[in-house]
């Protein structure tokens, strides 16, 4: 699997999420982290947590990114003004490239529930204009690793030589690992990758510390040659633990927010914002729900 001579990754800060509560648009948020300062983050920007039935996240745009939206619970229905609509169940993940510019929304399937873990990964400036798309990732296809007591689900990059279904346009790699009580995994990542780990259930030692349910440990990228290890092991208990992990390389180049766009400066997010309301973005669709 790995060499025993690679280098153990450590945890440099861990965090706990900031539940919000309700707004007009969810019944529930808690914010993973968010991106006080970028360069600590980078590639990373944001790791939002909703629980929603109605109205969820209607006609929105965005620009110069893409998001990764995990279903952890309930149905999430989406459509965007490329035609795609569709719907998602736990364990699968829509990867979207804004990119140039894409009008989509986010509900909940029957406005019923949903509870999704969205990630905004950051485009290099080279690709920020890049065409828009969608990726579904879905349960009967997505590459799973086993060891004992461990399933990896495999998003991006390749582990333990299982390689993700997503096409990233920079490298990541992300998984979502479930541990059985007492079971343990080293988790290969590239050297120069910074990673997060975010606990979505249970508590899981992450390299030489304890994390518990809604808190996000960080480590950056160490500087030696190849791979490094990240060990993972679950306690004993009843119950099996749930971690999602997510690394890639930094991207090192200045970061403007605005809202739902994310450039390189101020005056390319003004032209974001131009650009949609001059129709550039397309129209807003006016798409039905999915049928039941």
């Amino acid at each position: 699997m790995t060499s025993q001579l690679s280098v153990a990754r450590t945890l440099t800060r861990i965090s706990d999420r900031t539940r919000l509560g309700p707004d007009e648009q969810v019944d529930d948020k808690a914010l993973a982290f968010v991106p006080t300062d970028p360069a600590l983050t980078d590639p990373f920007l944001t790791l939002v947590e909703d629980w929603f039935s109605t109205p969820g996240f209607e006609w929105h745009p965005h620009r110069g990114l893409e998001t990764v939206t995990l279903v952890v619970d309930g149905v999430l229905e989406h459509g965007d003004n490329l035609g795609h609509a569709g719907s998602l169940e736990p364990g699968e993940v829509q990867w979207m490239t804004a990119g140039s510019g894409i009008i989509h929304r986010e509900l909940a399937y029957r406005d019923e529930h949903a509870h999704v873990l969205q990630l905004w990964l950051n485009l290099p400036a080279a690709k920020k204009m890049t065409p828009s798309r969608y990726q579904d990732l879905r349960r009967a296809t997505i590459p799973r690793v086993h060891a004992p007591g461990v399933v990896i689900d495999v998003h991006a990059g390749t582990v333990d030589g299982i390689t993700g279904a997503a096409d990233t346009h920079h490298p990541v790699q992300g998984v979502l690992a479930t541990l059985d009580p007492l079971a343990s995994y080293d988790l290969a990542v590239p050297a120069e990758h910074r990673l997060f780990a975010h606990v979505l259930r249970g508590t899981v030692t992450v390299g030489d510390r304890l994390l518990s349910e809604g808190q996000v440990g960080w480590s950056d990228p160490v500087a030696t040659a190849g791979e490094t290890l990240l060990p993972l092991a679950a306690p004993d208990g009843e119950l099996s633990a749930k971690i999602m992990v997510y690394s890639g390389t930094p991207l090192h180049e200045p970061v403007a927010l605005g809202g739902p766009f994310v450039m390189n400066t101020k005056p390319e997010i003004a032209q974001a914002f131009r650009d949609f309301h001059d129709g550039v973005f397309g129209p807003v669709p006016r798409l039905a729900r999915v049928a039941h």
